[in-house]
């Protein structure tokens, strides 16, 4: 008898809750957020995004306030699929690739997972380049003791 396979989702018990939003200019970012709830949500968009932006997103009720911050289309989705013009395949597209990079670490330790998600995004934001030379640069400007505060967070 095959093991079972655990939850998938937003019931997913014990699974740490990720928020994504894809910038103007195509770069990524995501973050681990404490709760699937409408003020997680608005306070990662309060701090990376400005008043008056535009914001696509599907129809989860949390965002039903960003008409008051910009504007706000939503994209209605008919049997899985965006019906009309208007999509949010810049974000799928960024999950499909951080799912599909993740995958191979099955699982990873939630005191360390904003380490595994950040480099992610960082990867994402720059698959057409050389991360040789940009990674190299990113070394020589911090310090070991500068790093040391943010790569193991609690909870």
């Amino acid at each position: 008898m095959a093991p079972a396979r655990a939850k998938r989702g937003w019931g997913a018990a014990g699974k740490v809750i990720v928020f994504g939003l894809v910038k103007r200019n195509g770069c990524v970012k995501a973050m681990p957020i404490p709760a699937h709830d409408r003020a997680s949500v608005m306070r990662e968009i309060e701090a990376h995004t400005r008043e008056g932006a535009l914001y696509y997103t599907d129809e989860w009720q949390a965002y039903a306030t960003l008409k008051l911050r910009g504007e706000h289309v939503m994209i209605r989705k008919e049997k899985g699929r965006p019906a009309g013009r208007d999509h949010i395949n810049g974000i799928e597209g960024f999950w499909s690739y951080a799912k599909n990079w993740l995958y191979m670490y099955r699982g990873v330790p939630r005191q360390y997972f904003h380490l595994y998600l950040a480099e992610v995004c960082y990867r994402f934001n720059h698959r057409h380049e050389n991360l040789q030379p940009l990674l190299y640069k990113l070394l020589k400007q911090i310090s070991i003791q500068e790093l040391r505060p943010i790569l193991v967070r609690k909870g």
